[in-house]
């Protein structure tokens, strides 16, 4: 990624910090040297217990660990404080409390280093993190974005430019994957457990709906998906019989890929794009990845994926998106007053 912005021989050094969730991430990102080190602390055996996210105990995980993640990364990249030239942030959308620690945090930091700030739209982190990769997609190109709260396709002309073409009218993809995996008695998280287990399942022994497929627009829909494995584990003799269970996990995640593929490449051949990029943890399902890698061979398309460290929340894709948004001409603000967004639609970064 080049940042011709800049004059030749200099670079700006960009503090990227996420915590919309219950993943604690810090990155530094340079425009000339790229990703100079990313640390990132999961609390997945924290909310293990519980079954889900407890948005409390998120929010002071994410207090106790965000200095000592800053601290690692500037050792990593054997730099300090001094060389940030700008501060990145998820202002949203996620957990209200969570997003506020690191708010506060970017912003309390920024004004004690005298250094301007970027809050930053999660989803348009998602968006980006492809572009990290050596061998980035070029703009334009249409994104899948499927996570646990959000699955959308959008039509990305540049950074700051994009276009919603459509999205899930209920739940999105992760949700349904980790609600599904619960009806299936997995454990927390159950998506990647979900995955896991159809490894071992047989095709073609049960067949669930694919909402929406046929419905001619963009928009998905994945309760119904979930009501229909609801129903499946009912009026099973024994929903506790692995072999059952497996069958019953590949036939959802069979069910919600062909939507998934059906979709993004009728949106690629509505926009005339040949390039796909797929953001969000669920874009680091391995059939999902692999169904959409046959399809694009047959269409002389191209897929492109973030590594998989950077599928899930980091702070990685915040940093860039900051270095990003300064290359395209969007101005920082000063460090000072700020707010959270928990909910905030990505279509407000999007030109009228």
């Amino acid at each position: 990624m080049t940042f011709s912005f800049l004059p030749a021989g200099t670079s700006l050094c960009v503090l990227g910090v996420e915590s919309s969730c219950d993943e604690t991430g810090v990155a530094l990102y340079d425009t000339g040297r790229g990703l100079l080190a990313h640390a990132l602390h999961s609390q997945i055996a924290l909310h293990a217990q519980y079954g889900g996210v407890v948005p409390e105990l998120a929010s002071r995980d994410h207090i106790r660990r965000v200095v000592p993640l800053l601290r690692q990364t500037l050792a990593d990249a054997q730099t300090s404080l001094a060389s940030v030239d700008a501060i990145a942030y998820t202002q949203g959308p996620g957990l209200a409390g969570a997003l506020l620690v690191g708010c506060a945090f970017a912003e309390g930091l920024a004004a004690a280093l005298d250094k301007p700030v970027l809050p930053i739209h999660h989803l348009e982190g998602h968006l980006l993190s492809p572009l990290l990769a050596s061998d980035p997609p070029e703009f334009p190109f249409v994104a899948l974005l499927v996570s646990g709260g959000h699955t959308q396709l959008i039509a990305v002309e540049g950074v700051g430019r994009y276009r919603l073409l459509g999205e899930t009218l209920d739940d999105a993809a992760g949700e349904a994957f980790d609600k599904t995996a619960k009806l299936l008695g997995l454990p927390y998280p159950g998506g990647a457990a979900l995955s896991r287990l159809a490894e071992a399942g047989r095709p073609d022994v049960y067949h669930f709906p694919r909402p929406m497929l046929h419905s001619g627009d963009f928009n998905f829909s994945f309760a119904g998906l979930k009501t229909a494995v609801l129903t499946r584990v009912r009026q099973a003799t024994d929903p506790e019989d692995p072999a059952f269970r497996a069958d019953v996990a590949l036939a959802f995640q069979t069910a919600l890929t062909e939507v998934l593929v059906k979709k993004a490449f009728a949106a690629l051949k509505h926009t005339r794009q040949k390039q796909l990029v797929v953001a969000g943890g669920v874009g680091a399902n391995r059939a999902l990845r692999a169904a959409l890698d046959h399809e694009a061979q047959k269409r002389d398309c191209r897929v492109y994926y973030p590594a998989l460290e950077f599928c899930t929340d980091n702070g990685a894709m915040i940093a860039f998106a900051g270095a990003l948004r300064l290359a395209a001409g969007f101005s920082p603000k000063s460090a000072g007053a700020f707010s959270a967004r928990p909910r905030w639609p990505l279509q407000e970064l999007m030109p009228d």
